[in-house]
């Protein structure tokens, strides 16, 4: 079995987008009310969705990520400049820990802005929802980036311009090449079972070969905080990401319940 892929392990990764609220029932700006963690003057950017403040501190933004196709847009720092450079920014989040590499991972506000730089990131498409809130397993927050992918998606703003930015989760041809990047994927669920304390979230027939979402018993009582019972979710077409692992087949691990939003009830 291959190793996982630890850099992404910071907190749950499984956005299960409002535990099965349907697309159109979003919260309005302003759920993301963390703690206030520092404040600061932004120097330079790093990359994409990390920025160093003029102390030193290097800030990476909370809450979203790169699908593989958006290769360029993960190279291009165009946007996150063009939004934080030389300003002045708060930073909020529910953690002060920095993480492995030595960053505050929080969500960010320019100047006296109340709209953090992620929801205008996903507003433009520039960016997807990660599927977890620095560490958090905040529903309301994860319902609110959300949202705003959800605006870009469905206007094809940004990357959500390409149609290969989705992947199809029936076909595992279709996730293989992406190893070890991020990945928005939808599909209809064939399955979900359990084996040596893994839940196995089903897409394919063969589920040796199939593409698959799994998740530790361990996790489940994230699942059950947010109403979300796997075994409804059989014959549910469902919108999944997540880091994409190879093992028998493609696999895509849920650490939390930010990682699948029902996109619509198809029994």
């Amino acid at each position: 079995m291959t190793r996982r892929i630890e850099r992404h392990k910071r907190g749950p990764a499984w956005y299960l987008a409002g535990a099965l609220v349907l697309l159109g029932s979003f919260p309005a700006t302003g759920a993301c009310t963390f703690e206030q963690l520092k404040q600061g003057h932004v120097a330079a950017i790093i990359d994409g969705r990390t920025f160093k403040l003029a102390d030193g501190q290097e800030v990476r933004l909370a809450g979203i990520e790169f699908p593989g196709t958006a290769a360029a847009i993960r190279e291009d720092r165009a946007t996150l400049s063009q939004l934080v450079l030389d300003r002045d920014v708060t930073l909020r989040g529910p953690n002060p820990k920095m993480d492995r590499y030595g960053r505050l991972v929080a969500l960010v506000f320019a100047g006296d802005a109340t709209n953090s730089i992620q929801n205008l990131m996903l507003d433009r498409g520039a960016a997807a929802f990660s599927g977890d809130v620095a560490d958090s397993d905040n529903k309301s927050c994860a319902m609110e980036l959300l949202a705003h992918e959800t605006t870009a998606r469905q206007a094809r703003r940004g990357l959500w311009a390409d149609a290969a930015a989705i992947k199809n989760t029936e076909r595992a041809d279709d996730i293989l090449p992406w190893i070890g990047q991020f990945v928005v994927a939808e599909g209809k669920i064939a399955s979900v079972r359990e084996a040596g304390g893994t839940i196995y979230v089903n897409f394919g027939r063969r589920w040796t070969e199939g593409f698959a979402v799994t998740i530790s018993r361990r996790m489940i009582k994230r699942f059950d905080a947010w109403g979300i019972t796997l075994k409804s979710l059989e014959n549910r077409t469902v919108r999944v990401r997540g880091f994409v692992e190879q093992r028998t087949g493609p696999r895509l691990e849920a650490l939390g319940p930010g990682q699948i939003e029902l996109v619509a009830d198809s029994r």
